[in-house]
């Protein structure tokens, strides 16, 4: 059986041409020794890692994994069983304003009624019944907070590609389309992090790799450090600086030219595991538990 940690000896440097550029600073996320549970059974142990602000990460495995478990922890919403977690130099703690989250499902259908901009609005922090559950201090004047609501909301619709949906009903989007409002429904607070839990599901190939043009652009231009859970890495490989990989209770993190390779995966996972790359680049993934080259859920 191969080390519970798999970690290169030295920090990768990314092997994406299109990566974002790394900014300065002490570590968006530092993972010491890291051990989860969930109702007392081990999730996984031992991760030892960093990822530096600015970067863009992708966080891929079988289902159960824990993928969503490492999300639910930098949001403070379930703590390690031991070791050291830090989120943007501090303990994890709920309702962080410097956080955008996305999360991995949504109660919507076609009878949701809401315009896109309300519910990007409703997301600014201290809108009264926003995700962060501030209330407005009255000195601040309702004028004042509102003009300032409406102006994140457009600059984060903007951002993402959709101003032209703001007056739609969320209910008459494509799904393509209801996930740049999530995106912007995240970005309007303009965090430092931002945690998106599959948001390539149930999306076809053109519109997941428009997605994450939209989402890479967001990484250059604001420097704002992303994490994505996803089912298949191809559309984003070229644009990532790290790799998270969680599978049979361990953790390996690096470059993706670190992570995705036969002996890597096979020692993470106990057994042969075969990486393959086809004519364009893409990577298939043979004899994990899925069997596939999208390990995921």
């Amino acid at each position: 059986m191969g080390a519970d940690i798999l970690l290169p000896a030295h920090p990768p440097v990314s092997e994406s041409p299109n990566a974002a550029a790394v900014r300065p600073g002490p570590p968006a996320i530092r993972a010491d020794r890291l051990e989860v549970r969930y109702r007392n059974r081990l999730v996984w142990k031992d991760a030892t890692f960093d990822i530096q602000p600015g970067e863009f990460v992708a966080v891929i495995g079988p289902n159960g994994a824990g993928k969503t478990t490492l999300f639910r922890m930098l949001l403070g919403l379930h703590w390690p069983s031991s070791g050291g977690l830090s989120v943007l130099g501090a303990p994890p703690h709920r309702g962080n304003y410097r956080i955008g989250y996305v999360p991995q499902r949504h109660t919507l259908d076609q009878e949701t009624h809401i315009a896109c901009d309300k519910l990007v609005r409703l997301a600014y922090p201290g809108a009264r019944w926003g995700p962060g559950k501030r209330w407005r201090p009255l000195q601040w004047g309702p004028r004042l907070d509102w003009r300032a609501e409406r102006e994140a909301a457009e600059q984060a619709l903007e951002a993402v590609g959709a101003s032209e949906l703001s007056d739609r009903s969320l209910g008459a989007l494509s799904g393509g389309e209801l996930q740049r409002i999530f995106l912007a429904e995240a970005l309007v607070g303009n965090p430092d992090m931002l945690l998106l839990d599959e948001p390539l599901s149930n999306l076809d190939l053109r519109r997941s790799r428009e997605l994450v043009e939209t989402i890479h652009g967001l990484v250059r231009s604001r420097g704002v450090t992303t994490l994505l859970v996803a089912h298949d890495i191809n559309p984003m490989i070229q644009c990532l600086n790290k790799v998270i990989y969680i599978a049979n209770g361990r953790v390996a993190v690096g470059s993706p030219a670190d992570v995705l390779t036969s002996e890597r995966l096979s020692e993470l996972y106990g057994f042969h595991v075969e990486v393959l790359h086809d004519s364009r680049g893409n990577i298939v993934i043979v004899g994990g538990e899925d069997d596939r080259g999208e390990e995921g859920g």
